[in-house]
């Protein structure tokens, strides 16, 4: 439900119509969809377009530990593997769970110092995901799977310094789409290295720091990693959920004008400084990466939603000032997933909200209505016409069907 949502709010995006002109160069038979629009691709671009409008947002779903958006690169090699050839939702769901599985512990093993190297942590270990999901569905036996890692081994790659540019667009693209074409390889019989993640010089070593070997296969079948995924209310990073929150219920139960407003102060784990620090954004990916925008645009608009993070809200010029009063008090014990807004006010009043828990997080999840709602918004602000009360229905009755592959007719563009 959360994939197709961020796939139709992002369907339309500067990026994708970018893309889609470039890749509508070239490629094979227009024979898989795009989800929100009327077009049809060949199966690998329309792969590497389906990846990069779920993620195109950062409004995707989130993997607590690793900070992995799990499902951009995974879903998208199933769903146009499915349109091609006949698949039970059952299976395809199956395979998407073990694709998010081998990703999400493939993170564990090299987090947090493959993140802080600079590593793009979803595309780097999210085309191993795509790769082991894609396996599945093409019934591969155990060699050709472990020749499919090592096919996808070869292809990992995207780094932070992408962040709240179009290029990171690419890397998750090709994440989904080179792990589709490592599994197809291999069905081939081309193979990889045998040790693809632990070899000397294979992905764990060489990208992270000391990594945990026992994280890919401890309690391997017992312990799931897509219980630990979350699904975002606001379309920014991760980190600024909590942040978000407290100023919204500052917005609803103060109402501070932001004339009033001496300084506002950020109490929350240093990780939130590291990734968010961005005063003067210029564009909407830059300021789903600014705590400086989250906090100004919130308390001034009372809102956070895909408008409150455009290119167009970035560059406003009412939200300058109030960026520029933002601070941040590092509080490494705090988790990530909390924070405290201080809104220091001129007549030395102090208005603070602690937000223990972010709305989205593990310990307080969205809503199955949430997530339908969600859908519904995105599909209205991507613009594709697609009917939403039939494409729900078709989401949540998924792993009873015989034929996967025709929700994407749903998901189709207008």
């Amino acid at each position: 439900m959360n994939f197709f949502a961020c796939s139709l709010g992002g369907c339309r995006d500067a990026v994708i119509e970018s893309a889609s002109a470039v890749l509508g160069q070239f490629g094979g038979p227009a024979s898989a969809t795009v989800i929100g629009r009327n077009e049809k691709f060949d199966v690998l671009n329309a792969v590497f377009l389906n990846a990069a409008s779920a993620n195109v947002f950062d409004f995707d779903d989130t993997h607590a530990r690793t900070i992995i958006h799990p499902t951009a690169p995974v879903a998208p090699p199933l769903l146009a593997h499915a349109e091609g050839t006949r698949i039970s939702g059952e299976k395809l769901l199956l395979a998407l769970v073990l694709g998010v599985e081998t990703e999400c512990r493939i993170g564990n093993a090299i987090s947090p110092g493959h993140y802080r190297r600079g590593w793009h942590i979803t595309s780097t270990c999210g085309v191993f995901g795509a790769a082991a999901a894609a396996g599945k569905a093409l019934n591969l036996s155990e060699q050709h799977m472990n020749w499919a890692l090592g096919n996808a081994s070869a292809q990992a790659g995207g780094l932070l310094e992408t962040l709240g540019t179009m290029g990171k667009s690419i890397s998750v693209g090709n994440a989904a789409r080179n792990g589709l074409v490592a599994a197809m390889f291999a069905q081939q019989g081309v193979f990889g290295p045998e040790a693809p993640l632990e070899g000397t010089y294979g992905f764990l070593r060489v990208t992270g720091d000391n990594p945990d070997f026992s994280c890919i296969t401890r309690a391997l079948g017992d312990s799931w990693e897509i219980a630990l995924n979350t699904y975002k209310p606001y379309p920014c990073g991760i980190v600024l959920m909590p942040v978000v929150e407290a100023c919204l219920t500052l917005v609803r139960t103060e109402a501070p004008a932001a004339a009033e407003v001496k300084r506002i102060e950020i109490t929350a784990h240093p990780l939130l400084r590291e990734r968010t620090d961005r005063v003067h954004p210029l564009s909407g990916r830059e300021a789903q990466v600014s705590a400086q925008h989250a906090v100004a645009v919130t308390l001034t608009r009372g809102r956070a939603g895909l408008a409150e993070f455009s290119d167009a809200c970035a560059v406003h010029p009412t939200l300058s000032a109030l960026r520029e009063s933002v601070v941040f008090n590092d509080e490494p014990s705090s988790p990530v997933e909390s924070a405290a807004v201080t809104v220091h006010l001129r007549d030395g009043r102090t208005l603070t909200h602690r937000i223990d828990h972010a709305h989205g997080s593990v310990n307080r999840p969205l809503s199955d209505g949430d997530l339908e709602q969600k859908l519904k918004d995105l599909i209205d602000y991507g613009g594709s016409k697609c009917k939403a009360q039939p494409l729900v229905d078709a989401i949540w009755a998924l792993d009873s069907v015989n034929d996967a592959g025709a929700i994407m007719r749903l998901a189709a563009g207008r």
